[in-house]
């Protein structure tokens, strides 16, 4: 009976060390809804009139987040994956093909998303930077 109970405990123990390990590892920092709020020469009221923001809300798996955008006209769709602390890369990059009066925010944008390179976040702001020191601020959309 207790080489059964013992067995058992061990089956149990197993079952919860792999059902732990597939949980994929979040980044509650980084992991939200982020409106831009400061882009190259365009006026914070440009960038939230035109409800600018990227969502980097999805389950971190493999260590890259299946993200989107709406910058203005058309939803963008990428993969953001963390490198390091502060390293970030954007990949995969597509979007919607639909034509809009005004493209020009959202053409900079889409031409300047796979130069973002680093990024810190400091409470309910993230800042992105190319390796030219380029800046793209984003505030928490969760945050009043």
């Amino acid at each position: 009976m207790k080489k059964a109970i013992s067995i058992f405990l061990g089956f149990l123990c197993l079952a919860l060390v792999v059902n732990c390990s597939a949980v994929g590892v979040q980044n509650r920092e980084i992991q939200r809804q982020w409106m831009m709020i400061s882009f190259k020469n365009f006026t914070k009221e440009q960038l939230v009139k035109s409800k600018s923001e990227i969502n980097l809300t999805s389950a971190i798996k493999d260590g890259k987040i299946q993200s989107t955008a709406f910058i203005s006209c058309n939803r963008m769709f990428f993969t953001a994956e963390i490198k390091s602390k502060n390293k970030i890369e954007f990949s995969g990059i597509g979007s919607t093909l639909m034509a809009c009066e005004n493209m020009k925010l959202e053409d900079e944008f889409s031409k300047e998303l796979k130069k973002m390179k680093n990024y810190t976040e400091e409470g309910h702001f993230l800042t992105v930077t190319d390796n030219k020191g380029s800046i793209r601020r984003f505030i928490a959309a969760d945050w009043d």
